[in-house]
């Protein structure tokens, strides 16, 4: 309500509710004002009411919403369901144009003007989280695995006669078929093992760049956050490799963003050799749900060229779940999470050394690894289907997230695709039998007093034939 509409309505009430009620007014506009003039996500986080009135002001900006709007068009942000159009804050138009992700639409001036806002409140996230040396990023309104295929094919048109993605072994299906979907062969690099730890093997991987040419490999693959006990890649090693070969250097950073050691990590790569992109998680880092990206980007060619790339428009769906997110967290909170989850995974670390000391087990030694550990289950059986028993029972307790794996199960991803040994362990020479856990954001200490009762539970009962 503007000023004029102030003064009229002092017509019905005394000026002096009137005069409160503007005053409240005017703090939720100057609350808007700042947000748009510094671009930065507010200390602490706005109410519900607030980011409703922000969305709402915003959505009227869009032709959709215009009352005496005349659409001739194909598309014309047309929703025929109310509740999907409420759902969406009236949003309709998405983001971008036909030619490039970045650009704005005429049509939807509110969504544009939102896009962008939340992809600088993003680029302000990235660097509360640490990773201060990147220079850009845009949501991608894709999930990791194919936003990871989608930078590969934008590298393609660089290096049309590449045929090769060099990858440290990760046994997640998902980054596996984004080398094949993006018309790539991976080479598959088997890790070392440092300790109990599964770490990478450089000298492999500089042998293979020299055997098949650096101008016959479209990138580097490398991986941040992953099931221990691998451990995060030595992306500095493989940036400085990059460097000395020119070759592209892609990072998979999927729920790494919520790690100060990873973005450290990433940061010290970012300074001493080549990293072109960091791609993470959406739904892990930020606790929306799943469908985006956060596509990171260490100078403006860089992200112009993956922007100009993508064809079509985007939903404009993950942005605005972002966006509220991030206005209802505020950084305060934001932080207060990264330093909740390190607590968090110290506490889990060491309730499972106790219940390891208990049955005679071990959790295994993954300094480099801040966010997933590992139980071994040397004593639960004899074959992987009592071993494997642990993790359904674990399940019908409702304890989601924890993977058992056991040695012996060798799995070909794609169709005539590479052989993997010892599949979802991350090496071909792994022995034994463990469980892991994580400690990702969000978690709490409740959480994991819950799971090692259940878990303890289940391991008393457990067939245990070495006691």
């Amino acid at each position: 309500m503007n000023s004029k509409n102030f003064e009229l309505i002092s017509h019905f009430v005394p000026k002096s509710y009137v005069d409160q009620a503007n005053q409240v007014q005017n703090s939720r506009d100057n609350q808007i004002r700042l947000l748009l003039e510094k671009r930065k996500i507010p200390d602490k986080g706005w109410p519900e009411d607030q980011v409703e009135l922000f969305l709402g002001e915003f959505s009227l900006l869009d032709s959709n919403n215009f009352p005496d709007n005349c659409g001739l068009g194909e598309r014309e942000g047309r929703i025929f369901s109310k509740l999907v159009s409420r759902k969406n804050y009236h949003f309709s138009h998405g983001i971008g144009r036909s030619g490039d992700l970045a650009e704005v639409q005429p049509k939807a001036i509110g969504s544009s003007v939102l896009n962008k806002l939340t992809n600088e409140l993003v680029l302000d996230l990235l660097k509360l989280s640490g990773l201060s040396n990147v220079v850009d990023c845009i949501i991608a309104p894709m999930a990791t695995g194919m936003t990871l295929t989608f930078c590969m094919l934008s590298i393609r048109q660089f290096k049309p006669s590449a045929k090769y993605v060099i990858m440290p072994r990760i046994d997640q299906k998902s980054c596996i078929k984004s080398i094949t979907c993006a018309g790539f062969i991976p080479v598959i690099i088997e890790p070392n093992k440092v300790l109990d730890e599964l770490v990478t093997n450089l000298h492999e991987i500089e042998s293979q760049i020299i055997d098949l040419k650096p101008e016959s490999i479209a990138c580097i693959l490398s991986t941040t956050s992953c099931f221990a006990p691998r451990g995060p890649d030595k992306v500095e090693d493989l940036a400085i490799l990059c460097k000395k070969y020119n070759l592209f250097h892609l990072v998979n950073n999927a729920y790494g963003l919520q790690s100060t050691k990873i973005t450290h990590m990433l940061n010290q790569a970012l300074r001493t050799g080549r990293v072109d992109v960091i791609v993470q998680s959406t739904d892990k880092n930020l606790m929306v749900p799943v469908g985006g990206a956060i596509i990171a980007v260490s100078d403006k060619e860089t992200f112009h060229r993956i922007t100009e790339f993508y064809p079509g428009r985007a939903s404009f769906s993950q942005s605005m779940d972002i966006l509220i997110t991030i206005l209802s967290m505020g950084s305060d909170e934001y932080k207060c999470l990264l330093k909740e989850r390190k607590e968090c995974f110290k506490y889990l670390k060491s309730e499972l050394q106790k219940l390891a000391q208990k049955f005679g087990e071990k959790v295994l030694e993954t300094p480099n690894n801040p966010i997933s550990i590992a139980f071994t289950l040397n004593n639960f059986g004899s074959n992987s289907k009592e071993i494997t028993e642990i993790g359904s029972m674990l399940f019908t307790r409702r304890v989601s997230g924890v993977r058992v794996v056991v040695p012996g199960v060798h799995k070909s991803v794609v169709s005539n695709g590479h052989l993997f040994k010892n599949f979802g362990s991350h090496s071909s020479s792994t022995d034994y039998s463990y469980l892991t856990a994580a400690a990702a954001i969000g978690v709490k200490i409740a959480d994991i007093d819950l799971f090692i009762k259940r878990l303890n539970k289940i391991l008393e009962s457990a067939k245990t034939p070495s006691h």
